[in-house]
C-alpha cells in the first residue's frame, strides 16, 4: 500500500471507530451492535480499511497488546475484597466449567454444521470460551441487574478471556506442531502458561508500585506509566510465551484494584477513554478483514451454532455452576442468559485463522468468519433481550438511590449510618487515610481509589450511585469537583453552601442550588454536630422539631431528595420532580426525614 493508502485508511479506522460508539449511545444500544457492521462494511467498501495490509506482519501482536491493556483496564474495577462466599464460587466454577463444556460441545456442534475438520472445529470450540469486559459491561451497564450479578458477570468476563486466550494459544500450536501431546502434557503446559503470566503480572505489580507509591509520580506520569509497564510487561510474556501477557494484564489490575498501597494512586478518566479508542479500533480493524465471500456459505449454519451456545451450553453452565449457592431462581437464570462473545473471541481468531488454513487445516479459513457472525448474533441478542429477562426473572437492581457522601467527618459518617438505616446504602469517600480507616471502622461502604473515577462514569456505574453529595469542609475542594462532575449524565451532583463567596465562581454550574438551609456549611454542621446536634430520621407525618434543620427526605419507594437553600431544588436525587423547601418531596405520602439536631453544648470555636 502507498503512503497516502495508508495515511486514509488510518484516519477511516479512527473516525469510524469513534463515530460508531457515537452513534450506539445515542440509539442506547451496546457499541459494538454498531462496530462490527461499520467495520464490515468499510473493509468491502474501500481499499484503504484493510489493517492487515496497512501493518502486515505487525498487526496481530499489536491487537494482543491492545487487549491486554483492555484486560488491566477490566482489572482495575475487580476488588477481591469484594469476591467472597458463594459470589467466589459461582465466579470459579463459570470460569473452569465455562471453559471445559464450551470447547467441546462448540466443536462438536461447528464440524458438521459449519463443513470444517475437526481440527479446525477444535480451535473454534476454543475461541468461543471467551466472553469479555468490553461487551459484558455496556449490556449490564443498561440493564442494571443487582450487584452481586453485575460483579459476577463481570468477574467471569474478565478472568475467562485469559483462559480462553491461553488455551487457544496452546491449542493453535498443538495443531500446526507435529508432535501430538496428551491431556497431561496440555495441562502441564497450561499451568507453565499461567505462571509466566502470573510472574510477570508479579514483576509489573512491584514495578507500579515502585512508581506509583514510592515516587509519587503525579496524574500524568502516572498515567503514562501505567501504560508503559503494562505494555511492557504483557509483550514480554507474549514473546516468552503466547498470549500469557493476558494473564499478567488482568493480575496487575486487579493488584491494583485490591491492595491498600495503590488506593489513591490510579487515575482511572485517561484509561477509559484509552480503552474506548482502543475498543472501537479493534473492532473495527478486525471486522474489515472479513469479507462477504466467506460469510455467505456460512450465514444459516453459524445461526444455529449461535442456537447451540445460547440455548444448550450456557444454561448449562449456569446451572452447574450455581448447585449449591445462595443464588435465587431469578439470578441462575439470568446468568444462563449472558454470555455474549467479544474482542478476545475476534482477536483470537484473527490472530489464528489465516496460519491454521495456511497450514492446510481443513475449514480453517472459515473460523473468522464464523466468530464474526457469533459475535454479532449473540451481542446483538442479548443487548436486546437482557433487559426485559432480567425485569421478567426480577433481578433489576431496585430503584433506591445510592449516594456517593464525600467527605471523611464525623458528621457525614453519622449520616452515612444513618441513612443507611432508613434502608439506602450509602458510599463514603474520603482522601487521608486515617479518614478512610473511620468509615472502614464505622462499617460503611468506602469508595476505593481516586474520586472521579468512583463518582462519574464507569466506575460510578459500577458501584450504582446516582447522585453525588460534595460534604468536605474545604469550600473550594466542592466548588472545583462540581464542576469537573457536571459533564457526567446520569446522576445529580450537590455541594454545601459556601462559608464565604467564591471567587471562582464561574467554575460552578449556576443550576447546581447548595445543600441545605442558609448557613449550614461544612464547618458550621461539623461544629454543631461535635457540639451535641445528632442526626436522626424522623416521619414526615411528624412535625419538624425547633432547632432542627431538615437535610434530606427519603421517599417510601427510597428515593432520596435533598433539602436546597432556598427553597427551590431538584426532585429525588437532582431530578425535575417537585420539592418544597423544608425538604418533603410533595405527593410522595409517608416518608422519613433526615434533620440535624441543635447544638446542645456551648460551642468551643
Amino acid at each position: 500500500m502507498t503512503s497516502q493508502q495508508i495515511l486514509i485508511g488510518v484516519g477511516l479506522i479512527v473516525v469510524l471507530a469513534v463515530g460508531g460508539q457515537v452513534l450506539a449511545a445515542r440509539l442506547r444500544i451496546p457499541a459494538i451492535i454498531v462496530l462490527l457492521p461499520l467495520g464490515f462494511a468499510a473493509g468491502a467498501i474501500t481499499d484503504t480499511v484493510h489493517p492487515d495490509q496497512i501493518l502486515g506482519a505487525a498487526f496481530s501482536p499489536l491487537v494482543s497488546l491492545a487487549v491486554a491493556v483492555i484486560l488491566y483496564d477490566a482489572g482495575l474495577g475487580l476488588d477481591l475484597r469484594q469476591l467472597g462466599g458463594h459470589t467466589r464460587r459461582v465466579v470459579h466454577r463459570l470460569v473452569w466449567m465455562g471453559a471445559l463444556l464450551t470447547a467441546p460441545i462448540a466443536a462438536f456442534a461447528a464440524a458438521p454444521l459449519l463443513g470444517i475438520s475437526g481440527q479446525a472445529a477444535a480451535m473454534l470450540g476454543t475461541i468461543l470460551i471467551v466472553s469479555g469486559p468490553t461487551v459484558v459491561g455496556p449490556v449490564l451497564n443498561f440493564v442494571r441487574p443487582n450487584e452481586r450479578l453485575q460483579r459476577i458477570l463481570l468477574w467471569e468476563g474478565s478472568l475467562i478471556d485469559a483462559v480462553g486466550g491461553i488455551a487457544g494459544a496452546l491449542v493453535f500450536h498443538a495443531l500446526i506442531s507435529d508432535h501430538k501431546h496428551g491431556l497431561g502434557i496440555g495441562a502441564l503446559q497450561f499451568l507453565a502458561s499461567v505462571g509466566v503470566g502470573l510472574l510477570g503480572g508479579a514483576v509489573g505489580i512491584a514495578l507500579l508500585w515502585w512508581l506509583l507509591v514510592r515516587m509519587r509520580l503525579g496524574e500524568l506520569l502516572g498515567t503514562t506509566v501505567q501504560l508503559a509497564t503494562v505494555i511492557g510487561v504483557a509483550a514480554g510474556c507474549d514473546a516468552f510465551r503466547e498470549d500469557t501477557g493476558l494473564i499478567a494484564a488482568i493480575a496487575m489490575g486487579v493488584a491494583v484494584a485490591t491492595l491498600p498501597a495503590f488506593e489513591l494512586s490510579i487515575r482511572r478518566p485517561f484509561f477509559e477513554t484509552l480503552v474506548s479508542l482502543a475498543v472501537g479500533v479493534l473492532f473495527i480493524s478486525i471486522s474489515a478483514t472479513v469479507t462477504w465471500s466467506s460469510l455467505r456459505p456460512i450465514l444459516l449454519p453459524a445461526v444455529g451454532l449461535v442456537a447451540v451456545l445460547v440455548v444448550l451450553v450456557r444454561p448449562l453452565v449456569a446451572a452447574l455452576s450455581t448447585l449449591g449457592t445462595d443464588l435465587s431462581h431469578g439470578e441462575r437464570a439470568f446468568l444462563g442468559w449472558m454470555a455474549p462473545r467479544g474482542i478476545v473471541a475476534a482477536s483470537t481468531a484473527a490472530t489464528f485463522s489465516a496460519e491454521l488454513a495456511a497450514a492446510g487445516i481443513g475449514g480453517a479459513a472459515r473460523i473468522l468468519p464464523a466468530t464474526f457472525l457469533v459475535i454479532v448474533a449473540t451481542v446483538t441478542l442479548y443487548g436486546l433481550t437482557a433487559a426485559p429477562m432480567a425485569r421478567r426473572l426480577g433481578v433489576v437492581r431496585p430503584a433506591r438511590s445510592r449516594p456517593l457522601l464525600v467527605g471523611g467527618d464525623l458528621w457525614v459518617l453519622e449520616l452515612g449510618r444513618v441513612l443507611r438505616s432508613a434502608g439506602l446504602d450509602a458510599l463514603v469517600w474520603a482522601g487521608r487515610a486515617s479518614e478512610r480507616d473511620r468509615i472502614r471502622a464505622a462499617g460503611l461502604d468506602l469508595a476505593g481509589g481516586d474520586l472521579l473515577a468512583s463518582a462519574s462514569g464507569e466506575g460510578a456505574e459500577r458501584e450504582s450511585v446516582t447522585a453525588v453529595y460534595l460534604l468536605t469542609a474545604d469550600d473550594d475542594f466542592n466548588a472545583l469537583v462540581s464542576a469537573l462532575l457536571q459533564e457526567d449524565e446520569g446522576r445529580a451532583v450537590h455541594r454545601l453552601v459556601p462559608a464565604e463567596p467564591l471567587e471562582h465562581g464561574a467554575l460552578v454550574d449556576p443550576d447546581t442550588a447548595p445543600l441545605f438551609a442558609a448557613g449550614l456549611t461544612g464547618r458550621a454542621i461539623a461544629g454543631r454536630f461535635r457540639n451535641g446536634g445528632g442526626i436522626s430520621a424522623r416521619p414526615v407525618t411528624a412535625e419538624v422539631p425547633p432547632g432542627h434543620d431538615v437535610l434530606f427526605t427519603v421517599a417510601p419507594d427510597g428515593r432520596l431528595s435533598p433539602a436546597h437553600e432556598g427553597g427551590g431544588a431538584p426532585g429525588p436525587d437532582g431530578g425535575s420532580g417537585p420539592f418544597t423547601g423544608t425538604g418533603v418531596a410533595t405527593g410522595t405520602g409517608t416518608g422519613l426525614r433526615i434533620l440535624l439536631g441543635p447544638a446542645t453544648a456551648p460551642s468551643t470555636g
